[in-house]
């Protein structure tokens, strides 16, 4: 018999750690070679982890909720065989050292619980913090205006495990001094001003219902977005009549042709790209006070979840695409959010961002920014209305179909020119849309 040690995989360049959520398998458990095991979560995508072998699971080396970094070993299965191929362990020394390591960890944290004089409750905080990051936090006393005032060294300033326990040992060794417990008027002024929601009364008719993981998390980012960016909007009509006259006499023979449904989504897109080569500067991303301009167009597309929730995967290159393949990206990324297929590396990279809130009914919107980036297009829906028509024999009142595009960009870097003419490029582009064009 041997031992093979399942270590959570590479999920894309920049996901470095994941939470686990569940165990689809108990110990004990027969499982097939890329059976699932368990669920995991980063803060984009929910995945699940497949087995790379036959056998039987023996331990468990992490429970729901603690987050695990690429290339941890997390789980060891049995296998029939020698010990050759894949990683594996000897029977008694994981065994020995699994439980040496569990009881010395568990002794730590018994040590660290006692110490403990009161309950914090960090959810007061508009900051993500991971389950671990909380835990090592509570059982080291730390208040809620310590655990804020630790600069982040992870993903958009995140604080790390190696983050706050960096700060444990320099507060314990004297490095770190403790925040005041009061502060001059003026520096309470400049302080960031305590958003503390307003108590909600619950009476017996009424149902409360538990948050879902990926809720929280987008909660946390819209209220970050908002506090971290300058949101203004410009608005523009367009006439997209042509547009819907060609989509509708190409879609069903693209749809034979390609076998993929010819939506105006890819249209849309295609345009957005074009605008984005125009205007550089909207491709761009804010870090502290240098501007990070980004050398692909990389286009995000809000599309729906299975619960109801929205996530963002990206079309990489989008500037490189023709419309067959945009609209083939835009399918197959819709198709797979809507199955839950995403992989965490789907949704990293963007650097603009696109919603259709037309799919809903709405004639407007105005989205929040996908921080790092500095700019959002929303996709009104598209109406028949009565509109001037100007031709060479003068003007006349016709029917036309018309959208309004909405633009949120960040005013800290986008002044009102450049956030107004690019999106008046987009609907230019749109209304020039040549309608001899073939597919």
């Amino acid at each position: 018999m041997a031992k093979f040690e399942l270590k959570l995989p590479k999920m894309g360049e920049s996901v470095a750690e994941a939470t686990i959520t569940s165990w689809l398998k108990n110990v004990g458990d027969t499982i097939e070679m890329d059976e699932p095991v368990l669920e995991i979560a980063t803060d984009k995508v929910d995945s699940e982890v497949p087995s790379e072998v036959d056998g039987t699971l023996v331990e468990i080396l992490f429970q729901v909720d603690d987050v695990v970094q690429v290339g941890q070993t997390i789980a060891i299965i049995e296998t029939d065989g020698n010990d050759t191929g894949a990683t594996t362990a000897a029977p008694e020394e994981t065994t020995v050292t699994a439980t040496k390591e569990v009881e010395a960890a568990a002794t730590e944290v018994e040590k660290q619980i006692s110490q403990v004089t009161e309950n914090v409750d960090y959810t007061d905080s508009d900051s993500f913090y991971s389950p671990l990051v909380k835990n090592i936090a509570k059982e080291e006393s730390i208040s809620l205006t310590e655990l804020e005032s630790i600069s982040g060294t992870g993903k958009d300033g995140r604080v790390t495990k190696n983050d706050i326990l960096q700060y444990v040992a320099d507060k314990k060794a004297g490095k770190t001094a403790a925040p005041a417990k009061t502060a001059a008027p003026e520096a309470a002024a400049v302080s960031k001003p305590a958003a503390k929601a307003a108590p909600v009364s619950v009476n017996g008719e009424d149902e409360i219902i538990e948050m879902s993981r990926m809720g929280k998390l987008i909660a946390h980012h819209m209220v970050a977005s908002v506090q971290t960016s300058a949101h203004v909007q410009s608005f523009i009509e367009c006439d997209v009549t042509n547009i819907w006259n060609w989509r509708k006499k190409h879609k069903d023979g693209f749809k034979q042709r390609e076998g993929e449904n010819l939506t105006f989504t890819p249209i849309f897109m295609e345009a957005v790209a074009q605008a984005l080569k125009e205007f550089p500067m909207m491709n761009i991303a804010l870090d502290g006070d240098k501007i990070i301009k980004r050398k692909n167009i990389n286009l995000g597309m809000a599309a729906a979840l299975p619960d109801g929730n929205l996530i963002v995967p990206v079309i990489k290159n989008a500037d490189q695409l023709n419309l067959v393949g945009m609209a083939k990206s835009v399918n197959d990324l819709a198709n797979r959010a809507r199955n839950a297929k995403l992989k965490p590396d789907d949704t990293q990279g963007g650097t603009y961002t696109v919603t259709n809130v037309g799919t809903f009914g709405s004639v407007l919107g105005t989205p929040i920014i996908n921080q790092p980036q500095v700019g959002i297009l929303a996709l009104g829906a598209i109406r028949k209305v009565p509109a001037v028509v100007e031709t060479p024999e003068g003007d006349f009142i016709g029917i036309r179909m018309k959208m309004f595009l909405s633009h949120s960009y960040d005013h800290r870097v986008v002044n009102g020119a450049l956030g107004g003419q690019f999106v008046q490029r987009v609907a230019q582009l749109l209304e020039a849309f040549d309608v001899n064009r073939t597919v």
